[in-house]
């Protein structure tokens, strides 16, 4: 896949905010890869914990940024823990958006 439609689809992904952190998906360093194939997109990501309880409606609201693109007919979020999430992933940001050094 082109490098100009992962970044139109990083863009979209930076409309979906972790409901518990507010801040968005992408500058969280959460997703890892994109990856178009017979119109599926499949995105690889994770989440800052476990048994986060909001997995569900953060899969649901990545669909939902993705799925109106006129080359994806489907979207497969595929939620990884390895590599695991660390504070170092994310953006300057998002650092200061949480207040985190």
């Amino acid at each position: 896949m082109d490098q100009e439609l992962k970044t139109k689809y990083m863009e979209a992904l930076e409309e979906v905010e972790d409901p518990e952190l507010g801040v968005d998906i992408v500058n969280l360093g959460l997703v890892y890869d994109t990856e178009l194939e017979e119109g599926v997109l499949k995105v690889t990501m994770t989440l800052t914990a476990m048994g986060c309880p909001l997995a569900g409606t953060i899969a649901n609201d990545v669909k939902n940024a993705l799925i109106d693109f006129d080359e994806v007919n489907d979207v497969d979020v595929n939620i990884v823990w390895n590599p695991p999430w660390t504070k170092d992933k994310m953006s300057r940001y998002a650092k200061i958006a949480l207040g985190i050094q």
